[in-house]
C-alpha cells in the first residue's frame, strides 16, 4: 500500500489547460486547489474532478503554492502547474515508488510543448523538484522561479510530465519580458558580480545548452525559436539589472 497523496495545484483562469491537469491527478488521495480569482470556468473544472477548493488573492508564486501545500492532507504533495499533466507512464511509476519510497523528494522529467509541437523523443528533458514529503519540503523564496526545496536525500523518477507552455511566440516573449522585470531586485539583492561578461556571454552560453545540449535542434524551427528566446531571457535578466543600477547612480 503506497504512502497517502495529495495533488496540489495553485489557478488563475486555467479553464484551457486544468482539464487534463486534474485528470492526470485523479489517482491522488485527494486534489487540492487553490484559486486566486478565477472568472472563467476554472473553478468549475475542479469541482467536476471532486478536488478541495479555497481561494484567497495572489501572494506571489512562492508563497501562494506554500500556502496550497499547507492545505494538503497527505504525506506526500505532488505539486502540478495548471499548465501541466502527468503522463499514465509518470502516474505508474509514482505509484510503484511511494510503496516503498527511497528518498523525501524526487524531480520529474519534464517536457515542454514548443509552440505547436511536442518534443522529440531525443530532446532532453527538464528534470523538476514536484513530489516530496509534506514534512520535509518546503517552497523557496526566489521571486517568480520559486521551486521546492527539501530537507533530506532527493533523487531523479522517471516519473514525465508534460507542460503546455505559451503556444505563440508572442506570448512566450511577453512572458519573459515579465519574468525578467521582477527578478530585478532578487539578482540586485545578490550583488551579481561580472554583469558586462555576463551580459556578453551568458545569452550565447543558454542558447547553445538548449539549441545543442538538450537537443533543441532536433525541433526544426520550434525548437530554434524556444532555445533563441530562451537566450533572450538570459539577456534581459542582467539587462535589466544593469539598466537599474546605471538609473540609480544617475539619480545620485
Amino acid at each position: 500500500m503506497r504512502c497517502r497523496l495529495s495533488g496540489v495545484v495553485t489557478t488563475l483562469d486555467n479553464a484551457s489547460t486544468l482539464e487534463d491537469c486534474l485528470a492526470s491527478l485523479a489517482f491522488c488521495d485527494e486534489i487540492v486547489v487553490l484559486d486566486s480569482g478565477s472568472s472563467d470556468a476554472t473553478l468549475a473544472i475542479a469541482a467536476r474532478h471532486g478536488a478541495r477548493t479555497a481561494s484567497q488573492a495572489f501572494a506571489g508564486y512562492g508563497p501562494q503554492k506554500q500556502a496550497a501545500i499547507g492545505l494538503a492532507s497527505g504525506d506526500w504533495i505532488l505539486l502540478l502547474d495548471a499548465d501541466e499533466h502527468l503522463t499514465a507512464a509518470g502516474r505508474s511509476a509514482i505509484e510503484r515508488e511511494l510503496a516503498a519510497p527511497r528518498a523525501d523528494g524526487y524531480r520529474l522529467p519534464r517536457r515542454e510543448w514548443l509552440f505547436w509541437r511536442w518534443p522529440h523523443s531525443a530532446t532532453r528533458a527538464n528534470w523538476q523538484l514536484r513530489l516530496f514529503r509534506k514534512a520535509t519540503g518546503r517552497m523557496n523564496d526566489v521571486p517568480v522561479h520559486a521551486a521546492p526545496e527539501v530537507a533530506g536525500r532527493v533523487l531523479d523518477l522517471d516519473a514525465p510530465f508534460r507542460h503546455y507552455g505559451e503556444p505563440r511566440l508572442a506570448d512566450r516573449v511577453d512572458k519573459v519580458n515579465r519574468y525578467s522585470s521582477g527578478l530585478v531586485e532578487h539578482k540586485r539583492g545578490r550583488r551579481p558580480r561580472f554583469i558586462a561578461l555576463r551580459l556578453l556571454f551568458y545569452p550565447g552560453a543558454a542558447f547553445l545548452r538548449l539549441y545543442l545540449g538538450k537537443r533543441y535542434f532536433l525541433n526544426g524551427w520550434a525548437g530554434f525559436f524556444a532555445a533563441k528566446t530562451q537566450s533572450f531571457y538570459a539577456f534581459l535578466k542582467y539587462a535589466k539589472v544593469l539598466e537599474a543600477a546605471r538609473q540609480d547612480a544617475s539619480r545620485e
